[in-house]
């Protein structure tokens, strides 16, 4: 008999932190930096700090989750574990698949944006190719994929540091500007803020990725959890360096008037033509959205196995070990919305739909523990957190859709 061709369990700790960083990188700071300077001005830094305080519960949410039930298609699976409602948890499964989809459409709207720096192609041109080139890769094999995540992660860091050394005599002029970069007690102003950290939210939207290459990773109960919190400390410390640097240097208008604003920034500090971050900054949003695909193709595996979709979607490459209809099913969804929504709007869908996920797998993680108790050997959270994780996801979330509804 036939053996049926399985994913590939190849991922080490090294790589899938990488992968995770990779992915909240490549999701935001790159792109959206300028768009959360545009609402929260010189609080900016402190929009991206709210935005990792509000995203920490769950985090620690999803590592317990992650450790308890390594597979792919993890919040359709936690969900189900948790509340055991098969219908909401194909509804959440294909809410995360939603995620990837638009994230990668907003990535790709800042990929046109940073290459208009070096050529004058038509947009659609443009993400056609990218979102091809980019599913191609997917298919290629889980190893050389994330591999190559791993080295453009890499690369962005790079760049990251290297826009923290060219403003760094922004730093000079820190302490005339310290109390202004501090919210008072105005409600416009922490409007401003909030509205701000919705968007900054956007950039640490990733580490969730993670879960979902669970049969991928080597030993996940183990490293999947010490991966997600590396990832979120990593790029909460570098978000708060560069959203720094990049108000000190410039104003919030200029920010906010650019979709290259790290290229702006480069540019402004050296005089020159921003080719090295500009280059830097399409590797990032590649990286990202390549990243983003991966996920939304595993965890239309995973819910296929489930039989929860059709099984073609369930199906591997016996070559590849990929699910290569899922890819292609995710690629085509992306184009569609690519072409159609602008950067801001998918930005903040996608930061809402993210909080009703995490409110979701909050709630879950609870039920969990009280259903299961403590399982041995498994990394665990106090009850407290997925209790703040659930208030804060639908807290916030409640106060955006308010916003949203009434402009």
């Amino acid at each position: 008999m036939q053996q049926i061709p399985t994913l590939k369990r190849s991922l080490s700790l090294p790589l899938v932190t990488f992968y995770g960083i990779g992915t909240i990188l490549g999701a935001g700071i790159y792109v959206l930096v300028g768009k959360v300077a545009g609402a929260a001005g010189m609080h900016t830094p402190v929009a991206f700090l709210l935005a990792s305080l509000l995203i920490l519960p769950s985090a620690f949410s999803y590592a317990e989750l992650v450790a308890r039930f390594p597979r792919s298609a993890g919040e359709a699976i936690y969900v189900q574990e948790g509340l055991g409602w098969p219908p909401l948890s194909i509804l959440v499964g294909l809410m995360i698949v939603s995620l990837g989809v638009l994230s990668t459409a907003t990535l790709v709207h800042g990929l046109v944006g940073y290459l208009a720096v070096f050529f004058a192609l038509p947009d659609t041109a443009v993400i056609l190719a990218a979102v091809l080139v980019m599913g191609a890769v997917v298919a290629w094999g889980i190893s050389e994929s994330v591999m190559l995540a791993t080295l453009m992660t890499i690369v962005e860091i790079g760049g990251l540091l290297l826009i923290i050394w060219v403003a760094r005599d922004g730093f000079a002029v820190f302490p005339e500007h310290a109390a202004a970069m501090v919210p008072g007690i105005d409600g416009t102003v922490w409007a401003g803020v909030m509205l701000g950290a919705f968007i900054a939210f956007y950039a640490y939207i990733g580490f969730e990725d993670m879960v979902n290459v669970a049969e991928e990773v080597r030993e996940p109960s183990r490293n999947l959890p010490l991966a997600i919190l590396t990832a979120w400390l990593v790029t909460t410390l570098l978000y708060l360096v560069v959203s720094t640097v990049c108000v000190l240097v410039l104003s919030p208008p200029e920010l906010a008037a650019t979709d290259a604003p790290l290229a702006l920034v480069y540019q402004h500090m050296t005089g020159r033509a921003p080719v090295v971050i500009t280059a830097i900054s399409l590797v990032s949003i590649i990286n990202g959205a390549l990243i983003q695909i991966i996920m939304a193709s595993r965890v239309l595996y995973g819910m296929s196995r489930q039989g929860w979709l059709p099984e073609l979607l369930g199906r591997v490459n016996a070559k590849t070990h990929t699910p290569l209809v899922a890819t292609a099913l995710v690629c085509a969804v992306i184009l569609l919305f690519a072409l159609w929504l602008p950067l801001v709007e998918l930005a903040k869908l996608t930061s809402l739909i993210t909080l009703s996920v995490f409110a979701l797998v909050n709630l879950a993680l609870l039920r969990v523990k009280r259903r299961h108790g403590t399982a041995p050997g498994v990394w665990r959270v106090p009850y407290w957190v997925p209790v703040v994780g659930v208030c804060c996801s639908a807290g916030f979330g409640a106060y955006q859709t308010v916003r949203m509804v009434t402009g």
